[in-house]
């Protein structure tokens, strides 16, 4: 018998420079039983076929094992087996329709869906794999879809016939992914299955069905990049067949982007120049504890690779008279030290910083980063003083009103009361340049807008808009001034409220990115960075907390932008601003 030179082999593989390739690393979940995991040949030649590094995950309790091996993972593929347990369904077990269940297989899976999903990694389920997905993600499974659907369906178990033919057609769903990817309205597939998807999870569809209306495909609509099938692809591979490999490949382009993203935050410092969490604060919240309701905390940040988040003092805008003014500056007060006691209670995981300068230096020390600004120049009152006091505190930036006009400026939803700026008003411009405070025109007039501009000696920035010409809205920009920001030297913050980016119907992310090049194509590259106003009603389809940030990055990479681009638009350009404000 020839033996395998090994040797030989290793000469080889050190004949060039790297060693090795940077494919893209695909967890397979393993099967259990007699005490052995063990896994289909075809599914991690499929995935080697297709150009990924195959990684093995048999099933084991161990939660910290379970999070690190996330962590170096750029994709997941839940395998076939044994029958969902319908007790993660709330229902009770009828014995005479399941086949067998597999509790390790149950338990890890089901969680490892909803950690793998947490941190926006591509996933394909196949079979069992699509019906664990849709358990954990909310959905349900038939037990036997002979006793749910009636004896006149397909016979969905080929067993006496070679796993890679194909027994019956799919018909793949107009407009869906599935049949993006396959480029085909019907599609040959295996089947070997009596149980199948009853309910789809909130925020998938079904992507394909059997002629006897069997759900045999559903994929997220959230811009999650998740796919289950109910028929086995990776078994063509096995008689040389490629019909299937279009699935593969999509999986692995999409670890390929998710790993490309990951590896750029992890040189560059992202940034969100505003959240409006504080207004939670009365609810309970903590940073560090992982919230229901707040779409930031320090766990959505570290999933979504966010290092610096700007969190505000909301002022709503209300009367004007002495007292009033005095409690719009106390409740700015208690949010402000709110924010601070948050971060404090992280016990080190968090800091506050208003130095741009020492950012990198957290990132190196693997802490996440706070800053503080202000929403509603209402919060300074009458008092000048107020704004020296709060820089000193450490707040970055102060919006000079909200909506409705206040002693300072005329706001894009007031009356327009002044003008534009009222006399306090060219005060407080000059007071926020001399202590390095940055003045934001979000909220501001147009007439505000332009007699700042005049009135400033510094830069000025827009921490939450978005743009006039793609949605018409009061508290957009149009494209005159955004390059008149640019010109400034400052930069404007495309936000995710839905409102300002689309005028009817939900925003996605796409349309966040749209106005995200609009605003690039206008301004330049190094004039526009993302604030996203999560918890202030922010959140997009694709990107609906600090969790999902990543696509982000992966739809900029989809669409062509570079590391240098990506850089500056997630902070770079807004800490250059700060930099130059502070220093005066």
């Amino acid at each position: 018998m020839d033996r395998f030179d090994f040797r030989g082999e290793y000469k080889k593989l050190h004949s060039q420079f790297p060693v090795c390739g940077s494919s893209p690393v695909i967890g397979i979940t393993a099967n259990f039983s007699d005490n052995k995991a063990t896994v289909a040949e075809a599914y991690y030649l499929s995935v080697l076929e297709a150009g990924g590094t195959p990684l093995i995950i048999p099933p084991y309790a161990s939660r910290a094992a379970l999070c690190e091996t996330l962590n170096h993972i750029d994709a997941l593929l839940f395998t076939g087996g044994a029958d969902i347990d319908p007790r993660y369904m709330g229902e009770e077990p009828d014995y005479n329709l399941l086949h067998s269940i597999n509790p390790k297989r149950d338990e890890q899976e089901l969680l490892l869906a909803l950690l793998a999903v947490e941190k926006n990694i591509p996933i394909l389920g196949i079979c069992r794999g699509m019906q664990a997905l849709a358990v954990a993600l909310g959905g349900a499974v038939h037990q036997d879809i002979y006793a749910a659907l009636g004896d006149t369906l397909l016979n969905h178990d080929q067993s006496p016939v070679e796993r890679y033919t194909a027994t019956h057609d799919v018909n793949l769903v107009q407009e869906s992914l599935l049949r993006q990817v396959f480029s085909c309205d019907t599609l040959a597939v295996n089947t070997f299955h009596h149980q199948a998807v009853s309910r789809i999870p909130e925020g998938f569809r079904v992507a394909a069905v059997a002629p006897d209306g069997v759900v045999e495909g559903m994929e997220a609509v959230d811009g999650r990049s998740i796919i289950g099938v109910q028929w086995h692809p990776e078994s063509f591979v096995l008689n040389n067949d490629r019909r299937m490999m279009p699935l593969f490949d999509w999986i692995i382009k999409e670890a390929a982007l998710y790993r490309r993203s990951r590896e750029i935050h992890s040189r560059i410092i992202s940034l969100d120049s505003h959240c409006d969490t504080p207004m939670l604060f009365s609810q309970g919240y903590e940073m560090y504890e992982r919230s229901e309701t707040a779409l930031v905390d320090l766990h959505k940040m570290h999933n979504g690779a966010l290092d610096v988040v700007t969190m505000v003092a909301y002022l709503k805008q209300e009367a004007r008279d002495e007292q009033s003014l005095l409690r719009a500056t106390a409740e700015a007060d208690a949010l402000l030290q709110g924010i601070a006691d948050r971060v404090e209670r992280c016990d080190g995981a968090a800091v506050l910083c208003d130095d741009p300068a020492e950012l990198q230096r957290m990132k190196k020390a693997g802490k996440k980063v706070v800053m503080r600004g202000i929403e509603n120049g209402y919060a300074i009152g009458k008092e000048l003083a107020n704004i020296e006091r709060y820089r000193r505190m450490g707040v970055v930036y102060m919006t000079l009103c909200h909506n409705g006009d206040n002693d300072i400026c005329d706001s894009a939803r007031g009356k327009g009361e002044h003008g534009g700026l009222s006399s306090f008003g060219k005060d407080v411009v000059r007071e926020m340049n001399r202590v390095g405070m940055l003045i934001d025109l979000s909220h501001a007039a147009e007439s505000t807008f332009w007699q700042v501009l005049e009135q400033s000696s510094c830069p000025v920035v827009c921490s939450h808009s978005s743009c006039k010409a793609l949605c018409n809205h009061p508290r957009n920009l149009t494209d005159e001034q955004m390059k008149a920001i640019a010109t400034k030297g400052g930069v404007v913050q495309v936000t995710m409220y839905s409102g300002f980016l689309r005028e009817e119907g939900a925003a996605t992310l796409d349309d966040f990115i749209n106005h995200l090049e609009h605003a690039i194509n206008i301004a330049g590259i190094d004039h526009v960075g993302i604030g996203t106003d999560f918890d202030g009603d922010g959140a997009v389809i694709g990107c609906s907390s600090a969790s999902q940030l990543l696509n982000v990055t992966r739809e900029l990479l989809r669409r062509g932008y570079d590391e240098i681009d990506i850089e500056k638009i997630w902070g770079t350009n807004w800490l250059r601003v700060m930099s130059q404000v502070q220093k005066g």
